[in-house]
């Protein structure tokens, strides 16, 4: 458990470093997730830099609600490629998971991200299909999601296979915006990024610090680290890495008390 002051102060540590879009927390059953329930807390207390879109993730119109409450710029739904990982993530199938967020989709007012877990890679299911992902893809542009983040939930994706999905997907006549969302489990999210980047790729979800991870895909850590990327791309990001170290200071000091 995070205290909700050093949360706020993360937020507007890294409001102060450059970055596009910051995810604050999620809109999530307090009773799933326990560590998440002062979502509407954090919103409060942040303080907002102009040009910044702080977003969250929204599973249902009950978390939809509380996140207009919150002043909440931009939302986010999720599904996977993988059945048995939607099931175990969500207690759902693909299908249902899409007729779940249909009407946050189109009820939410503001800019909308879908993330698609699992879509190189299952702890269940093993290799998953580019074609299952495509067709996924399309279905969320249909609800009318703005953006897609392409997750390697299990941190096994390689280059070629990140090649392989992204070209698919950009050959597809998709007609909304692509991001890429690595973890670190093996140690190729960098490189993964870099292939993602060579084919025109620019948005890249990461985690400052590396802190994170996911409860349902057992050893994977959390998203690639924010600094590991910005060193990657130096010199194309804006963001300053002097401010980035000092944010990340800010959780790590929490978490060594």
């Amino acid at each position: 458990m995070v205290p909700t002051g050093v949360k706020i102060a993360f937020v507007d540590a890294l409001s102060r470093c450059g970055f596009d879009e910051i995810e604050v927390s999620s809109f999530v059953s307090p009773a799933w997730v326990p560590q998440l329930a002062d979502a509407t807390e954090v919103f409060a207390g942040i303080q907002r830099v102009p040009g910044v879109t702080y977003s969250a993730l929204v599973p249902n119109e009950a978390g939809l609600e509380r996140a207009r409450k919150a002043g909440v710029g931009k939302i986010a739904v999720f599904t996977a490629a993988s059945e048995t990982f939607s099931r175990k993530n969500t207690n759902a199938s693909i299908a249902e998971t899409l007729v779940r967020f249909e009407p946050v989709v189109q009820a939410s007012g503001v800019p909308v991200r879908a993330y698609i877990s699992t879509a190189f890679h299952c702890p269940y299911e093993g290799a998953i299909h580019p074609d299952r992902v495509v067709a996924l893809a399309h279905s969320l542009a249909e609800l009318g999601c703005d953006e897609l983040s392409i997750g390697d939930t299990t941190g096994r994706a390689n280059p070629e296979e990140v090649r392989g999905l992204f070209e698919a997907l950009l050959s597809s006549d998709l007609s909304v915006q692509l991001a890429a969302h690595f973890h670190d489990t093996f140690g190729q999210a960098v490189d993964n990024a870099r292939a993602a980047a060579a084919l025109g790729i620019t948005t890249f979800d990461a985690s400052a610090g590396g802190i994170g991870g996911c409860p349902y895909a057992p050893g994977a850590p959390g998203n690639v680290a924010t600094e590991a990327l910005v060193a990657a791309f130096a010199g194309q990001t804006g963001v300053d890495r002097e401010k980035l170290g000092k944010a990340i200071e800010v959780v790590w000091d929490a978490r060594r008390a």
